[in-house]
């Protein structure tokens, strides 16, 4: 256990579990839990603009910029221009970046497996419910 005060403790656990997730999930899949949580957003769009895929995944600008260049880079998305709209770059996924995306839901869904081994159905709604919780009090800060 932490040394700590709870709260600290939990601070703490969160941001390792964090760092050490995104690591054993990038080791897995090839890919960055960010970039894969953009591609499953524009697994379930046909064809999204970029300022909504960012207000969509809360991060800033800059970083979906980043993330999509190297997805596209590696074939997995294209970005054209809104006809209506120049200003306006609309993203999607190619066909290449669609017959990935079931490899990396299932390595997800073993990498959740072996990170909740041990927790009962219960357990593991109750986790699931504090962590929203938890969530929504963060979009507050």
């Amino acid at each position: 256990m932490c040394p700590t005060t709870p709260e600290s403790c939990i601070l703490e656990k969160l941001q390792l579990l964090n760092t050490r997730v995104s690591t054993a999930f990038s080791g897995c899949a090839g890919i960055s839990a960010s970039r894969f949580r953009l591609l499953q957003e524009l697994f379930t769009a046909e064809e999204i603009g970029q300022s909504a895929l960012q207000k969509l995944l809360g991060i800033d600008g800059a970083a979906v910029t980043r993330h999509l260049k190297q997805l596209e880079t590696n074939g997995f998305v294209t970005r054209r221009s809104s006809p209506e709209d120049n200003r306006i770059t609309l993203v999607r996924l190619t066909e290449h970046g669609r017959a990935h995306i079931d490899g990396f839901l299932q390595e997800k869904s073993l990498l959740t497996e072996k990170l909740l081994a041990g927790f009962d159905a219960d357990e593991r709604l109750l986790l699931a419910n504090m962590l929203e919780r938890m969530h929504r009090n963060a979009e507050s800060l």
